[in-house]
């Protein structure tokens, strides 16, 4: 079965950092693409950032240069260092991974960007 099991989410001021890290389990780590994903109060779910497995990224406007997306495969691990955050950059975060012909999240971590 495949587990996704995000970490690292809390309250943080603005202008400060945080680093997001999910586990994923249950597939062929190395052999799929890894998005994060995030959903803020009464707004529509949105990607914000992912990686390939060639290591190749992309980022929503609102995050590039601030954001980074990384990866470690031998331990079945993606990141997400988030610098410079805002309040609007106040969400749950989710990280995802399409296998087996679904789409597969977890169970999201509280990002809160508030003084």
């Amino acid at each position: 079965q495949v587990q996704l099991v995000e970490s690292g989410g809390g309250l943080v001021q603005p202008g400060g950092s945080l680093r997001l890290s999910c586990a994923g389990s249950g597939f062929i780590f190395s052999s799929r693409d890894m998005r994060w994903y995030r959903q803020a109060p009464g707004k529509e779910r949105e990607l914000v950032a992912q990686i390939g497995v060639g290591g190749t990224t992309n980022y929503a406007d609102s995050v590039n240069g601030r954001f980074t997306v990384s990866r470690e495969n031998a331990k079945r691990m993606v990141y997400l260092q988030m610098n410079s955050l805002k309040p609007e950059d106040t969400a749950v975060y989710y990280c995802n991974t399409y296998y087996n012909f679904k789409q597969w999240w977890g169970q999201g971590t509280q990002v809160t960007v508030s003084s």
